[in-house]
């Protein structure tokens, strides 16, 4: 089956490109398009796509607001993409949920394996995002009321809250297997276990987790 996906735009001509670069992959198929954000969780709603692609400023309720309303009710993966690529918008994105966030700057073949990436249940975010987005929880003081009995962590074993630890501290699955000496494949294995012990979304809300609740500080 292919990947669907929703193009949320407000512009035609973007809708346009982004439809041409996207049905070039034979396994996505563009399934509707919205212009503003209230039309995006409508459609959304109504088509259930896999993906969703959302600009952020749209008239009306804008995308990021538009995704906290569709995740309220559906497990569609949005990704964020525009042209404005600040912290305000990043940390905006991903606590209303967003799975990834591009510039539309990105190239063709990078769109699709955007795509296909989050798609996968995955997070995806540009290597300068993701820079940001480690280093704006690092300087963020624990909780002082946090501990690791009384914390969501509680329910990991040692193992995966070290596994944690290091997502949080921006390592790649690749890196924590050199770290721990273990196979990457286990690594994977450890992350996305905690992902699903934890009930968040992707390895970015793990990040999220992992310092509200005092992991790292």
């Amino acid at each position: 089956m292919p990947i669907t996906v929703l193009l949320a735009d407000d512009q035609h001509l973007v809708r346009a490109g982004f439809r041409s670069l996207l049905r070039r992959g034979r396994d996505i198929e563009v399934v509707g398009e919205a212009s503003t954000g209230d039309e995006a969780v409508r459609t959304a709603r109504a088509l259930q796509p896999d993906v969703v692609l959302m600009d952020i400023r749209m008239p009306g309720m804008d995308g990021i607001t538009a995704t906290r309303e569709l995740l309220k009710t559906l497990a569609t993966k949005v990704i964020i993409l525009t042209t404005f690529e600040t912290d305000e918008y990043v940390f905006s994105a991903l606590a209303a949920g967003a799975s990834g966030f591009l510039t539309k700057e990105v190239d063709p073949d990078g769109l699709r394996t955007a795509v296909r990436v989050v798609a996968a249940g995955d997070a995806l975010l540009s290597p300068s995002v993701t820079r940001r987005v480690v280093g704006e929880f690092a300087h963020r003081p624990a909780p002082a009321a946090a501990t690791p009995g009384g914390s969501r962590l509680a329910v990991l074993t040692e193992r995966e809250r070290e596994v944690v630890r290091l997502v949080a501290s921006g390592l790649s699955n690749e890196e924590i297997a050199r770290e721990l000496v273990i196979s990457p494949l286990t690594a994977k294995t450890h992350v996305t276990r905690a992902i699903a012990k934890l009930g968040v979304r992707d390895r970015v809300q793990l990040v999220i987790v992992a310092y509200e609740d005092g992991l790292v500080g």
